[in-house]
């Protein structure tokens, strides 16, 4: 997996947009306004968020990613030797996740996720 790869997957969701918030190079996937993946500046990986806690501390302890640093601990990060289905099924999860914690009046501008 690379940066490029990961991009292609998060353009195709509904309402994604990429920016670059802090500076230097990185991909701050968004939907609505909040993150749900993020490419950093190492360019060792992706953070995603996780449903809570618990599911981050056992994808981490499964050895599926790691501690995403500077992001809360429902967040992992996914190396880039992830295999290619597992990434794509946590960066859908991710994007779901965020998608599902917006107001319903936003959510009901965008189409659903195919």
């Amino acid at each position: 997996m690379s940066r490029k790869i990961v991009n292609s997957i998060c353009e195709t969701f509904p309402g994604a947009e990429v920016s670059d918030p802090w500076g230097g190079g990185h991909d701050a996937w968004k939907v609505g306004g909040k993150m749900f993946a993020c490419i950093g500046t190492a360019d060792d990986g992706v953070s995603v968020k996780t449903a809570d806690v618990e599911t981050a501390a056992m994808l981490i302890e499964a050895g599926v990613g790691v501690k995403a640093p500077y992001f809360h601990k429902s967040w992992i990060r996914l190396p880039w030797g992830t295999d290619a289905d597992e990434m794509r099924h946590r960066l859908e999860v991710s994007y779901d996740i965020i998608r599902a914690s917006l107001t319903k009046k936003l959510q009901a501008t965008m189409p659903a996720r195919s």
